[in-house]
């Protein structure tokens, strides 16, 4: 087997697993996932601790990947998971109305992006976007098209950026 999947999740208080023929769920206090599971690979839980075996090996890089999955669904509804965003130009704004986001990012008009559900969208300052959730793909996905709707350039920097995010810079044309 894989690395990854000989190696057990443990389990924090207050997360319950549940294994069924085609599905594992995770729930906790902050909400419940499941996934899908294949029916050649099993999932036993003793003692607060997950452990993936499976006999065929082709499926032995599945279930390296159904590990991480899991571990991130454990991870997600017992802490959740949080990506910071920055708006970086002049007039540059994120405020929320509601439920949806309101950006002003140098175009005619307002950018309104309505929050998922199970995401939490918050902005602690005018340029700051604060994305939470259990769902980790999710999160980082919601993250990607609040990025999406004006990635930061190369020449001044401006857009929206992940926090800790280096743009390289390019210099501009000499005459």
């Amino acid at each position: 087997m894989s690395r990854v999947a000989k190696k057990p999740i443990a389990l924090p208080k207050g997360v319950e697993l549940n294994v069924q023929d085609e599905s594992i769920s995770a729930k906790g206090p902050k909400g419940t996932l499941s996934v899908a599971k294949p029916a050649a690979i099993q999932v036993k839980v003793e003692d607060g601790t997950a452990v993936f075996t499976t006999e065929d090996a082709a499926l032995i890089p599945l279930t390296g990947t159904l590990r991480a999955i899991l571990a991130n669904m454990v991870k997600g509804v017992s802490e959740g998971f949080e990506r910071k965003l920055e708006l970086v130009g002049v007039g540059y704004r994120a405020s929320m109305q509601g439920k949806d986001l309101n950006l002003s990012l140098g175009f005619s008009h307002p950018v309104v992006f309505p929050a998922p559900e199970g995401i939490t969208i918050a902005t602690p300052s005018q340029t700051e976007i604060v994305v939470t959730g259990a769902d980790k793909q999710r999160v980082g996905e919601v993250a990607a098209k609040i990025r999406g709707f004006r990635p930061p350039e190369p020449y001044k920097g401006k857009g929206v950026k992940y926090a800790g995010e280096v743009i390289i810079r390019k210099e501009a044309k000499k005459a």
